[in-house]
């Protein structure tokens, strides 16, 4: 039997559905092992590999081609698949890595590991039994680890949700506590771009109300917010590291919110000035800009007025 129908066999013996034990699954975990034809499940490992490093492992010592295009299939649909059942441990190094950074990476759980290295001996049905015993417990203790790091969020009508860690959302927060406090009272948020969960909160119907139908695969803004008294539509971006309101982006945006009954305001949301000024060339007329260093105050990109929609 060769290594990719041990592996087969493994991750069904772990619980794995048909979809969760296939090929792509199998040779994920033989990456994930460092393991290739001829090697021993004793020999098994658990390091840090990102998903990337997995494909390169598959494609150079498994011999299997890999198209690049399929990098997201492996990471949603097997990667994510064993994070959420805890069969690996996802960022064991820095939980509160951002949901976008290159060093992001996968890795066996230990207890896991220890029973894989039991295949093919006596001991590997008994261990795998009491892994699986175990397994809600373990699963609670990483997912706690991973929770320590997201971000407390309190939507403007009092709603509380967290965030993940990292990145573009320690920005978002501050759009959401700071420039909706000062620039959109009575504001109520009706969508939230998270890398980890896209649509963390998004208020379908509201949007519907005010004539906008958005495919949720289209790129919305970060963060969306509708001010009744003004009947003003904010369509917020975060931009600590790239994607602020650009000609191009001011473009994609009109078309998206066409249909709005609101008048949209368009605003690029940056960490502080020194960040901002790398992208003020490039920011689209006619928009805001805002940096949560400074929050009460705003820099209004045209000639005609100050904050409001155009016609």
């Amino acid at each position: 039997m060769t290594m990719l129908e041990d592996a087969k066999r493994i991750l069904a013996a772990f619980g794995f559905g048909k979809a969760r034990s296939n090929d792509r699954s199998a040779r994920t975990l033989l990456a994930l092992t460092q393991l290739k034809e001829g090697d021993t499940w004793a020999q098994a490992t658990n390091e840090m590999l990102g998903v990337r490093a997995i494909l390169d492992w598959i494609r150079l010592q498994l011999a299997h081609p890999i198209a690049e295009n399929t990098r997201e299939t492996y990471r949603r649909q097997t990667l994510h698949q064993f994070r959420d059942a805890g069969f690996v441990v996802y960022n064991d190094d820095d939980p509160g890595r951002p949901p976008n950074s290159r060093l992001n990476n996968y890795r066996l759980n230990p207890e896991a590991l220890a029973v894989i290295q039991q295949y093919g001996t006596p001991a590997f049905e008994d261990a795998v039994e009491q892994y699986l015993v175990q397994a809600p417990g373990l699963l609670s203790i990483y997912q706690a680890a991973r929770n320590l790091t997201r971000i407390p969020v309190t939507l403007p009508g009092g709603q509380e949700l967290t965030l993940g860690g990292g990145g573009q959302n320690v920005l978002i927060k501050a759009m959401i506590d700071d420039f909706c406090g000062y620039f959109v009272p009575g504001g109520e948020v009706l969508y939230i771009g998270d890398a980890e969960e896209k649509l963390i909160h998004f208020d379908a119907d509201r949007l519907a109300d005010l004539g906008v139908i958005v495919d949720t695969h289209g790129k919305l803004p970060d963060l969306v917010v509708y001010q009744p008294d003004r009947n003003w539509l904010f369509l917020m971006e975060a931009a600590s590291t790239h994607g602020p309101v650009d000609a191009k982006r001011h473009g994609e945006l009109q078309t998206l919110f066409a249909g709005s009954s609101a008048g949209l305001v368009y605003v690029s949301c940056f960490p502080d000035r020194p960040t901002m000024r790398g992208f003020l060339a490039d920011l689209a007329w006619e928009t805001e800009a805002w940096c949560a260093s400074d929050p009460t105050h705003m820099i209004h990109l045209n000639g005609e007025k100050f904050l409001g929609p155009y016609s």
